[in-house]
């Protein structure tokens, strides 16, 4: 039982630089494609390669360095969530500058239901009113997000942004007020921390900040006198670490379809819930 054990855990721990055994890495040489740690790296055209292949010339096959996830290593591995921050602050500027917009993008469960306006479970992902809102979310964003983009990928983490987003709307559009109104970046960001979660588990570091971040954060709608809503936030918790454990999890030769495929089954799962609660509705 325990090498059983010992073994499930070497199988989910990054593999290793090929010359320093201590350290750990998810950068590959892009020509023999052995893992290799930040002192050993050594810019080429493409990419980086290992000191071996540098100085004996290897004919091994090569290929982009790679990611935990299988993604393309890149330069600027905050591009996604600075594009995300920006749309987000240019949204809040809009809605300061036409307040009358926020009506039209908040998710309001009668428009969505009576009036078909389903655009509103994504604008409202998007939306601000208050500064102090934007601020923490796109902190949040800053603080968190761009080290999930940097194991995840570009694209994969754009997908677990959006469908946590997503699932974040679902959720409060199932249980909250059909004549209240929700908007917020909130879900999107808390699927951020859920798979964040489960990336520092991946890497064996220790979860109590992230925990104390996550139940300070889940504990501020409770608070008297506030109107924030934690349907949002759960729902977004849920979506963000279950795909995150696919992306981070999923091995061999259908990775890709497996990462991408949970975000289609948890998209699926958001439809059946709206299409649900539209039926309660109407």
């Amino acid at each position: 039982m325990a090498d059983d054990q010992g073994n499930q855990e070497q199988a989910h721990a990054l593999p290793t630089c090929y010359r320093h055994p201590d350290r750990e890495t998810g950068i590959r040489c892009t020509r023999c494609e052995r893992p290799i740690c930040t002192d050993c790296m050594i810019s080429a055209s493409v990419g980086f390669q290992c000191p071996g292949c540098v100085r004996g010339g290897s004919t091994a096959g090569s290929s982009r360095p790679r990611t935990l996830t299988g993604a393309p290593v890149v330069s600027d591995t905050r591009l996604v969530t600075k594009i995300l921050i920006g749309v987000n602050v240019a949204v809040f500027l809009a809605l300061q500058a036409l307040p009358g917009l926020a009506d039209e993008l908040v998710l309001w469960p009668v428009g969505v239901a009576f009036l078909g306006e389903w655009y509103r479970m994504v604008t409202s992902v998007f939306s601000h009113l208050e500064v102090w809102h934007i601020a923490l979310n796109a902190l949040a964003l800053w603080m968190v997000g761009g080290p999930l983009e940097e194991a995840l990928g570009r694209l994969r983490y754009l997908a677990l942004y959006l469908v946590s987003g997503l699932a974040g709307s679902a959720l409060g559009y199932l249980l909250m007020d059909p004549n209240s109104g929700a908007l917020g970046a909130s879900g999107a960001v808390f699927g951020v921390f859920g798979a964040t979660l489960v990336l520092h588990r991946r890497l064996q570091r220790d979860l109590r900040p992230m925990l104390v971040l996550l139940a300070l954060n889940l504990a501020l709608p409770l608070l008297p006198g506030t109107s924030i809503g934690w349907q949002a936030h759960v729902g977004g918790l849920v979506a963000g670490g279950l795909i995150g454990y696919a992306m981070l999890h999923a091995r061999g030769s259908r990775r890709t379809l497996l990462q991408y495929g949970s975000c289609v089954l948890v998209l699926a799962v958001v439809v059946a819930l709206t299409l649900l609660r539209t039926a309660q509705l109407t």
